[in-house]
Order: C-alpha cells, then sequence, then structure tokens
C-alpha cells in the first residue's frame, strides 16, 4: 500500500460477527458495553480520570501503588538514572571495572522509585548480573535486589577457544532439538556469565532458523570461553496457545487515509495487525480495505483473526494502563504489533521480544485461529515480563515467566467483562486440542491436564516451562479465590493444597495487583520460586502493610503449593516425629546429618510423607538438602544454587516415600558446598498423615 499526505483520523471500527435478528439488541447492547470500557482514552474523557471502580482493592497502602508515569515522564526518570549511573555504582560498592546500564524505572505514588540496571564488565555485557534499586523520595537506597550474590571481579577477558567453535556448539545444541533450517542468527558475542555462579567469560551464540514445529528459533547458548563447555541455553520465543474467541460485536482501532481504512489503533500505541497469509517470515502485510467492517466471526474469513488479535490487544493495554498505570508494554507507550497466519496449520502462538511482536496460527487444518482474549494478553505479558522481571525462559525462572502469562491473561480475561467470552482460571479452554472438550491448563488444580504441576519439589526446573508454571499458577488462583469447591462463572472449581490445609482467599484484583509489583520491583532474571514467594510477600507488605491477612494470605497461599511455611506455626495434621538438636554445618566440608527414630507405624510411608526443615543459614544457595530413608534411599529436598539469593531453608517438603518402610531411622543430610557462609540445623521433622 503506498504513502499518502492525507490527513489520518482514528476510528473505532466494527467487527461483523454472526448474529442472529433475535440476538441484535444484545449484540448492540454488548458493543456500547465493551465500547465504554474498551474504547480509547483522551483527556477530555471523564471515564479516563476516573478510579477503576472494578477492583476491589482493600485498604492498599495509596503510597505503594505505581504511578501513572505518561512515556514523557518515565523517559525524564530514566534520564535522571543515566546521569547518576556512575554515582550509584559507587555507592553499591561495584568495581573499577563494572558499570551499569539503565534497563527500565517505575515508580511509586509516594515517590520511591525503582530502577532497574544491567552491568557490564570490563565493556562486556554481564548475564545474570541485572539488579534493581529502589530509592526512596528522599534519595536514600532502601533496598537493592541482585540477580545473583557473586562478587564481579577477577575475570580473564581472554578467551582461550575461538568464537566460531562456540557458534559450532550452538548449531549443534539446536540441530539435536530438532531445529530446521538452523543458522546463526547472530555471531557470538563475548560475555561474563554469572547466572549461575562464580562469573565466567563465555560466549552467547543465538540460533536462528526454525524449531522442530515451525516456530521461530531464537535459541541462546552460552559456551565458556575457556574450556568450550556449554554452560546453558534458552529459548528467546516465548510460545503460548488460545483460541479463536468470537467475542461479539466489539469495537476496535483503525485509522482513514483518504478513501481506505488500516488496522492501526492510534489510540493505543499504534498498535498493528498485519496478515502473513501463511508466511513465516517478514512482517507481511497491513490489514487495510475500503470499508470500516472487519471480518464476519468465521474463520474463512482472513480479517476475522485480524480482529480478533487486534481486539485482544487493545483489551490487554487497557488493562495494564487503566489497572496498574504501565503506558504499553515497556511502559514507554509504544505499542507491539501483531501478525496473523502464520505458517500452515501451526497450533500455537508466540511472542517475540526481538521484533517487539506477537504471532498466531490459524490451528489445525486452519480452521482456529489462536486468536482468543486469553492468548493475545498472554503474548503481550511475555513483552511486560521481558522489560521487567526478565526472568530467563528456562528452569524455575522460566516457570515463572510462563505463569505470568498465565496469570495475566486471566486477569485481562476477568476485566473485559466480556459476555461472550466470560473470565475463567482454564488456559485454552476452547481450542479443544486434546478433542474431549477439556482446556490446555487448569490453574486450580494444574495436574488435571496431565503432565503441570500442583505443587513445587526440586525438580521442578527440570520440565518443560509449561508446566512447571502450574505451581505459581496454583498459588495465583489459591490466593485469589481459596481453596475447595466453588463455582466462579459458571466454571467448577476444586483446589486442593500440598498440606492438606485450607487457603482463604483475598480476591483476584488484590493478587494481581501483588503479583505485579513483585513483578516490576521484585523479579529478575534469577528468581526461582523460593525469591518469588519473598518477592511477593515484600511486595504485600509495601501495598497492605507485614501484619494485615494480605501479608498472610501470601504467605498461606505458597506453604499451599510447598513453597515455604505456613504463617504461625500452623502445621499439617497426622503424627511427627522430630529432632530438635543444633547440629553445626562445616563451611564448605563434609556432609553432616540428623536423626529421627520412627516408631508404631505399620506398612511403608506415604506418598505424602512431609518434611519439616529448619536450617539458620546466611546463604541458602551454599546447601545441598537430602532425605535419607531407613534403607540408605537418598531423597533429594534441596540443590546447592548460587541464584537461591536468600537466608535460613524453613520449608516443608513432600516425599513420594511408599516404596520405604515407615519404621527406622530417617535422617536429613545437609552438606555445604561453598566457602563464606555458615549455620546449622536447628530442627526436622517427619509428618505422617
Amino acid at each position: 500500500m503506498r504513502n499518502t499526505s492525507h490527513r489520518h483520523t482514528p476510528r473505532t471500527r466494527s467487527v461483523r460477527t454472526r448474529a442472529t435478528a433475535a440476538g441484535a439488541l444484545s449484540a448492540v447492547a454488548a458493543l456500547l458495553a465493551v465500547a465504554v470500557q474498551a474504547g480509547p482514552a483522551s483527556a477530555d474523557d471523564p471515564a479516563a480520570k476516573a478510579p477503576v471502580t472494578a477492583q476491589k482493592l482493600g485498604k492498599v497502602d495509596p503510597g505503594a501503588l505505581a504511578a501513572k508515569l505518561s512515556p514523557a515522564q518515565r523517559a525524564e526518570l530514566i534520564r535522571d538514572a543515566n546521569a547518576t549511573k556512575a554515582d550509584t555504582a559507587e555507592d553499591l560498592g561495584l568495581g573499577a571495572k563494572e558499570k551499569l546500564v539503565v534497563r527500565d524505572v517505575t515508580k511509586d505514588r509516594d515517590g520511591t522509585v525503582h530502577t532497574r540496571y544491567e552491568r557490564t564488565y570490563d565493556g562486556l555485557p554481564v548475564l545474570g548480573g541485572d539488579l534493581v534499586v529502589d530509592t526512596a523520595k528522599s534519595g536514600k537506597t532502601e533496598s537493592v535486589t541482585k540477580a545473583a550474590k557473586a562478587q564481579l571481579k577477577g575475570v580473564d577477558t581472554s578467551a582461550d577457544i575461538k568464537a566460531s567453535a562456540a557458534e559450532k556448539q550452538a548449531l549443534g545444541a539446536a540441530k539435536a532439538a530438532g531445529s530446521k533450517k538452523t543458522d546463526a542468527d547472530r555471531a557470538p558475542r563475548k560475555v561474563v556469565w554469572m547466572a549461575k555462579g562464580t562469573p565466567t567469560l563465555a560466549y552467547e551464540t543465538v540460533v536462528g532458523g526454525l524449531q522442530h514445529d515451525g516456530t521461530p528459533n531464537e535459541l541462546h547458548v552460552i559456551t565458556d570461553a575457556a574450556t568450550g563447555k556449554k554452560l546453558f541455553q534458552w529459548q528467546g520465543v516465548e510460545n503460548g496457545t488460545g483460541n479463536t474467541q468470537y467475542s461479539g460485536q466489539v469495537t476496535v482501532g483503525s485509522v482513514q487515509s483518504g478513501s481506505t481504512y488500516n488496522l492501526t489503533d492510534s489510540g493505543r500505541g499504534n498498535h498493528k495487525t498485519y496478515n502473513l497469509n501463511h508466511g513465516s517470515s517478514g512482517t507481511g502485510t497491513l490489514f487495510s480495505g475500503p470499508d470500516d467492517v472487519w471480518g464476519n466471526g468465521q474463520a474463512s474469513n482472513v480479517e476475522t483473526a485480524g480482529a480478533d488479535a487486534a481486539y485482544g490487544a487493545q483489551l490487554t493495554w487497557d488493562y495494564y494502563k487503566n489497572v496498574h498505570g504501565r503506558s504499553g508494554i515497556r511502559g514507554d507507550g509504544v505499542g507491539a504489533y501483531s501478525r496473523v497466519h502464520y505458517g500452515n496449520n501451526y497450533v500455537n502462538a508466540f511472542w517475540q521480544d526481538s521484533c517487539f511482536c506477537m504471532t498466531y496460527g490459524d490451528g489445525s487444518g486452519n480452521a482456529a485461529p489462536l486468536t482468543s482474549i486469553d492468548v493475545a494478553a498472554h503474548e503481550m505479558t511475555h513483552g511486560v515480563t521481558a522489560a521487567t522481571g526478565n526472568m530467563t525462559y528456562s528452569g524455575e525462572s522460566g516457570g515463572l515467566n510462563e505463569a505470568t502469562s498465565d496469570i495475566f491473561a486471566a486477569a485481562v480475561e476477568f476485566n473485559a467483562n466480556n459476555a461472550s467470552d466470560k473470565g475463567d482460571y482454564l488456559v485454552g479452554e476452547k481450542i479443544d486440542i486434546n478433542g474431549d472438550g477439556t482446556p490446555l491448563r487448569y490453574m486450580d488444580k494444574p495436574s488435571k491436564d496431565g503432565a503441570s504441576k500442583d505443587a513445587w519439589y526440586s525438580g521442578i526446573g527440570n520440565i518443560d516451562v509449561h508446566y512447571s508454571s502450574g505451581v505459581a499458577n496454583h498459588f495465583y488462583y489459591l490466593l485469589s479465590e481459596g481453596s475447595g469447591k466453588k463455582e466462579i462463572n459458571g466454571v467448577q472449581y476444586d483446589s486442593p493444597t500440598s498440606d492438606g490445609l485450607p487457603v482463604t482467599g483475598i480476591g483476584r484484583d488484590k493478587a494481581s495487583l501483588i503479583w505485579f509489583k513483585a513483578l516490576t520491583t521484585k523479579f529478575t532474571t534469577t528468581t526461582k520460586y523460593a525469591d518469588a514467594r519473598t518477592g511477593t510477600l515484600a511486595a504485600a507488605g509495601e501495598l497492605y502493610g507485614t501484619t494485615s491477612n494480605e501479608y498472610k494470605a501470601v504467605a498461606h497461599a505458597w506453604a499451599a503449593v510447598n513453597v515455604g511455611s505456613r504463617p504461625g506455626g500452623e502445621e499439617p495434621p497426622g503424627t511427627s516425629f522430630e529432632n530438635t538438636t543444633d547440629v553445626n554445618i562445616p563451611d564448605a566440608g563434609a556432609a553432616v546429618t540428623s536423626s529421627v527414630n520412627v516408631t508404631g507405624r505399620t506398612g511403608n510411608a506415604p506418598s505424602t510423607l512431609k518434611v519439616g526443615v529448619d536450617i539458620v543459614h546466611t546463604w541458602r544457595g551454599d546447601l545441598k538438602v537430602d532425605l535419607l530413608a531407613p534403607d540408605g534411599t537418598v531423597y533429594p529436598l534441596k540443590p546447592a544454587s548460587s541464584s537461591d539469593s536468600a537466608d535460613n531453608v524453613k520449608e516443608t517438603y513432600t516425599v513420594n516415600a511408599s516404596s520405604e518402610v515407615a519404621n527406622g531411622t530417617w535422617k536429613l543430610r545437609v552438606q555445604d558446598v561453598a566457602r563464606q557462609d555458615t549455620g546449622y540445623i536447628n530442627s526436622w521433622k517427619v509428618t505422617f498423615p
């Protein structure tokens, strides 16, 4: 389409959907309701100045809420942070070779500023070296959250292996995963790898081409520059799933140029929607036409998927702006763009931060485009996460990344209040990929999909991020709605807890607010589930106070998914055997044990044996913790991890010990595998239900 000199006029454009004569009046009513809620706000619009009355936030501290920054105000904060970053580095005690790079700035209503930094070392990017500095209105530094504890010094920046060797290794890793048309998307670059322990000179190679299912490939491979060993890898293209959800007759943003209309939402950062026409690269063609009506509600009309994608994008933009004060995905007022009709029979959708865009396939038989409200919200939220916490898309951090998209997909869907697509805690409920009418994921009991996990365990970081996300999804549901049976918008839920104790919900709006504040001010690239618990508790404390019901509810909900303990000393029901004798843990020394003698039980131990651990230690990441059965079988409880940046281990673990005889001597084995930090076993116990 050629450019013209005509004035571009913002429009709201109807989406034609299937409707009967009997339903015409209700369709018009739905249109009006959606138009009031989802239309672009202006300075003269009273609704834009009114509070969001749908939120039930209770007695929240208004000063702890995010300030609604304009793009210009955010840019000014970033300029200020850049002007003082050298002083900040000095105040933080960073070394002479370290420099800070400002990545994002947010601000609370009380004047507290949260500045997110990346680091460089001797001019090289430091992966896993990000940190967040919280500064009070007075200018005083209140707290610092670091992705890694290790000191950044003494790194030899001379590589022993060539970049070509790292590239060869990365290409091999991609091909082993089934990649097609594999090539090095970007030449290897030297970095300092800090996400998993001691800072190490490495190469980062990004592999392009296509993944095994046709999804674009952005595989990041980290190679030790001294030994050539692969240190880590993660996928940069973040996948989600959904379905075409006919949302009734709605309004979508468009512009008119002369006699032609195109699908550009000028009220929301000029978000554009393109037609890939079954291609798998490039931008595609901007949807345009001679009239201001898009689609007819059927997948056979190519405009329908475009209209659904545009509608989902505008609902997501409005949610983040109206509820959390965030102007656009990055907070800079700039819209992303959407591409529909990707590939052939492609049953997926994905976000790419490299193009700042969302892409949707047409589903099986190209008959069900994956362009529902929750999918759009899921994909755009990957962008919000990339601009804030940026949890690495692998291991526990990847599960938290994926769960964040599910969490806000549910929040957006409820907030949209669309009669044709009511809010729920289900993911992909309309696709029917399983062929039996069941959704892809369940937030109330994630394991119902057959693969996701209801609760944390020590190996959770070793499974696909779409399944490890179940822990955080379950936490969010419990925090929002509580445990047990209930019906919401016609959907039946029955949410269990890992310890058998109930959880009382605080409401979805409060739960979403707490998660958003933690995401934008507490989470980092290396955040794991224990860190997420710490971060959400800190966010709840700032918003509601540390003695509030909301703060306690966060602790209860995490304990109910086996992350941390119940507040107030509440314990799982059953019979416990405990050892309260202190056992010192040698610094970087041999493993020590503490024993309990179980008697009076019949048969084998249960599949839900609870192991309560209370270890006092100045750096829990140094500790490897195991349970030893009477016959010597080892059940790992907690691995050592340099990114496990917290003190103490106060956790209740669930162990499937059903193959073990219950009676006998059970042992807790703890080893400190690194230097500098010390502690002791305070107490531990096993509990039989």
